[in-house]
């Protein structure tokens, strides 16, 4: 079982990565720079509120998921 907590904590930070990226280069940053007051306002949102909040739990959870800190028996 830890060597699948292992892999599935290698996946959760592959699929962080892969929602930043897709985040940014395809919410976010057009967003911004369309020069429309709602879309500036979607863009300011999704750059700098839901990306770092969805990222960094992803992160988090694939760290703890791949060091085995959700080892039940330590």
């Amino acid at each position: 079982m830890n060597a699948v907590r292992k892999w599935v904590g290698l996946i959760w930070i592959l699929l962080a990565i892969a929602t930043a990226f897709v985040g940014y280069s395809v919410m976010g940053l057009p967003k911004l720079a369309s020069g429309k007051q709602e879309d500036l306002v979607f863009g300011i949102i999704i750059c700098f509120i839901l990306l770092p909040i969805v990222v960094g739990g992803l992160l988090v959870f694939g760290y703890y998921a791949f060091k085995n800190e959700y080892d039940i028996h330590k």
